[in-house]
């Protein structure tokens, strides 16, 4: 019974990792004017919590987005541009970070895949559609003499 309790007592007083990864900003952004807080909201809206994955920077509640929140205000008032920003991010995080990855040779099935898929699925359509009017304008009208009409074939049979 006792080692119950203490279980119990440790498993309340031991850190939760999960409330632990999601952190109210303990000191909010001073911005020192309008056009800093334009760019920086404009950046951190591009860029991608690494943690929350679907969420970006400016969206993000997890700690280390706060972090980063505060590490791109800091290169911003170093004097660096946004490319050099997300080129430090990517360099530390890698391209997962950039909402929009650039296009490269190792990111073309990422960009162009889904027009792929979709212009080869319209090409499957398309055959299918012009194969069946082909077989429908093909098949023999009751009361037409022009056409030689095709012996029955198993598919003529049934009654769907």
């Amino acid at each position: 019974m006792l080692a119950l309790a203490a279980l119990l007592l440790s498993a309340l007083l031991a850190p939760n990792p999960a409330r632990a990864q999601v952190a109210a900003d303990p000191a909010p952004i001073q911005f020192n004017g309008e056009a800093e807080e334009a760019r920086f909201h404009a950046l951190v809206s591009e860029l991608r919590c690494v943690m929350c994955q679907n969420q970006s920077l400016a969206d993000s509640n997890a700690q280390i987005a706060v972090d980063l929140r505060h590490e791109v205000l800091s290169l911003m008032r170093r004097g660096k541009s946004n490319a050099e920003i997300k080129d430090f991010l990517v360099a530390r995080y890698g391209e997962f970070v950039l909402y929009r990855p650039q296009v490269e040779s190792k990111t073309w099935l990422l960009w162009f895949g889904p027009a792929v898929v979709l212009l080869a699925g319209g090409l499957v359509v398309a055959g299918i559609v012009r194969r069946r009017s082909t077989q429908q304008r093909t098949k023999a009208q009751p009361g037409d003499p022009t056409r030689s009409t095709p012996a029955n074939t198993p598919e003529d049979d049934q009654e769907w």
